[in-house]
């Protein structure tokens, strides 16, 4: 119990952000509908959802680029709005649509925004080398690819040394190496103590980088937890894949323990909650050559959730933040 003699417990120690039920309308559609939740400090933090969910409506109500129309937040201690210029160098911030100076190179590029935070121009060259661009550093920005403008805009949004990081969709135009590669990047952000807010629809990324994820629909938070977690009580079958024809349809949906049996892709797939005694049984009919394994994953829970209607609903795996 809280007394005169007793403060309550500084909370902003170990939270980056905190959110009470913000809400943001436009027009007679709620974009952010009522949503709270607090991002720890060093915590790697996803927001996921369909395009129109609220994700970046709300990511922007935190970097204080708008206003909320109820409800409250603090972002390192402080209020982002009004416009917080002293929140601003203490923030990085990585948008869908980044600015460039164009006719810059992209280490002259760099170095400007470094400037801006009173960074010297070394800053720039260890942002270009940390997001794989040490080769494009004198390539004019309008002549870089699609790719490497996106690491441009990570490293800008790097490149002061910030210790609150928002990345909006920051793999969105990477080829699969260059996005495994940025994981790395990212990995060692967060090993250094600083806060990520991330969005993507990448759901194998999300597994493989949050620590926590809010799944957002409807502008609403229909899920908030560890993808673990999420995955854990979600209940979503293993599929086990055989080459097809090696077994019978009919067959493999009588086997015990099996939900289904489909053909998909030219695989057999066969659906269960208790992989183990299904792989026994397929060892017996026919052995195991051949045989994959695939467990549920964030993809099936965040599938669940969404839906094809888009409509949030009561979920079990929505927990308190």
């Amino acid at each position: 119990m809280t007394t005169h003699s007793t403060p309550p417990p500084d909370t902003t120690a170990i939270t980056a952000i905190t959110v009470e039920n913000v809400r943001k309308r436009y027009g007679d559609r709620d974009a952010v509908d009522g949503v709270s939740l607090a991002v720890r400090r060093g915590e790697f933090f996803g927001l996921l959802g369909p395009n129109g969910a609220g994700k970046t409506t709300l990511v922007e109500i935190m970097e204080g680029l708008r206003q909320a129309d109820s409800g409250t937040v603090r972002v390192l201690g402080q209020s982002p709005w009004p416009r917080n210029t002293a929140l601003l160098p203490r923030m990085g911030v990585q948008t869908q649509s980044s600015a460039f100076f164009v006719r810059q190179t992209a280490r002259e590029h760099l170095a400007t925004v470094a400037g801006l935070y009173r960074h010297d121009r070394a800053a720039a060259d260890r942002t270009l080398a940390s997001v794989g661009l040490t080769e494009q550093r004198d390539v004019y920005v309008e002549n870089l690819s699609g790719g490497q403008r996106q690491r441009l805009a990570i490293a800008s949004a790097l490149v002061h040394d910030p210790e609150l990081i928002f990345l909006d969709e920051p793999t969105a135009a990477l080829d699969p190496q260059a996005r495994r590669d940025l994981w790395e990047v990212l990995r060692a952000l967060k090993s250094e103590g600083r806060t990520i807010v991330y969005t993507t629809h990448h759901l194998d990324e999300a597994e493989a980088l949050c620590d926590r994820v809010a799944i957002l629909v409807g502008g609403r938070i229909a899920a908030l937890d560890s993808p673990h977690q999420l995955v854990t009580a979600a209940g979503a079958p293993s599929r086990l894949l055989l080459p097809a024809g090696r077994i019978p349809v009919e067959d493999a949906d009588a086997i015990p323990g099996v939900d289904r049996a489909t053909v998909q892709g030219g695989s057999l797939v066969l659906e269960t909650a208790a992989p183990g005694k299904v792989l026994r049984a397929v060892d017996a009919l026919t052995g195991l050559d051949g045989v994959m394994t695939r467990t549920a994953t964030l993809e099936d829970v965040y599938l669940e959730l969404t839906g094809a209607a888009g409509e949030p609903a009561a979920h079990p795996h929505s927990t308190e933040s």
